[in-house]
């Protein structure tokens, strides 16, 4: 890997403004703001950004969808032999004495317009740290639904090896009423990404250490039709007036704040939070 993150690509390769610097995402301001549970700009809640890892290989691979309008959902792959319906409804798989390490996966479930997707039905079922599956009761396995917001939260271990395949996660996903993704997750940097023939780099997590545990990040793009918010006609407030919550501003408004000018980015209405230094995809010094 050469330490650059997708997101970061994805930036650097957008077009430039005027002054040079690259336009930067919208996506990425959604995700921040569903995930300090701040009220989205509605001219914002169409494109979140998407929890990816490089695959480890030195090229970036193919992204799981952008979540774009049109764009295709989340890869499927095969259940494998060692699903079983009726796991328990929990959040964390660990149980007393379970060993291995600990991981925390967190994310976000979006329909085919990037809309968060609530009372998602999120199946995850895993090996322990030794590569086995419990076929007989339901240790490591466990089901939960998303919250308001569309996100989830996983406790669990790092699943280990067996012969024949990578490290992986298996899940299952259904919004109410929808018809069933069954998919499997995995991890960057991997030596078997490469010899497994499932291995998809569209459904790496992104992982980090955290201290003795790690974390990851995934989120996962349904195949529900949505129809975007639409988006409000700004009217915009006089050039160079103090920033303010609730203000409508269009891309190229300016506006001070703390005794400094600032060029608005984007256009979307301004919240708690969302002042221009905290929001530097909204908002550029000037």
């Amino acid at each position: 890997m050469d330490g650059e993150s997708d997101a970061t690509r994805r930036d650097r390769n957008r077009p430039a403004d005027a002054d040079g610097r690259p336009r930067p995402s919208r996506k990425t301001v959604l995700r921040a703001a569903l995930a300090a549970s701040v009220a989205v700009p509605v001219s914002l809640a169409g494109v979140p950004t998407l929890a990816r890892g490089a695959a480890g290989t030195g090229t970036a691979p193919r992204l799981t969808p952008a979540c774009d309008d049109g764009d295709h959902p989340t890869p499927e792959q095969t259940e494998g032999p060692y699903f079983k319906p009726n796991s328990p409804e929990r959040t964390s798989l660990l149980e007393p004495g379970t060993p291995g390490t600990r991981l925390t996966v967190t994310g976000y479930v979006f329909g085919r317009a990037c809309l968060p997707l609530s009372r998602v039905l999120l199946d995850f079922w895993q090996a322990d740290t030794n590569g086995a599956y419990d076929n007989t009761g339901f240790r490591l396995r466990g089901h939960q639904y998303t919250d308001a917001r569309g996100a989830f939260t996983l406790t669990t271990i790092v699943p280990g090896l067996y012969p024949g395949r990578t490290r992986h996660i298996h899940v299952k996903a259904q919004a109410p009423g929808r018809r069933v993704l069954t998919t499997q997750l995995y991890f960057p940097g991997e030596p078997r990404n490469n010899t497994d023939s499932l291995f998809d780099a569209r459904l790496l997590m992104t992982v980090r250490d955290a201290g003795g545990a790690k974390e990851a990040a995934f989120d996962f793009v349904l195949d529900v039709a949505q129809s975007p918010s639409p988006t409000p006609t700004p009217t915009g407030p006089p050039p160079g007036t103090t920033w303010s919550v609730g203000t409508a501003y269009r891309s190229g408004d300016r506006a001070a704040y703390g005794g400094r000018g600032y060029v608005c980015l984007q256009a979307h209405t301004a919240q708690p939070g969302w002042e221009p230094p905290n929001v530097p995809a909204l908002w550029r010094a000037e």
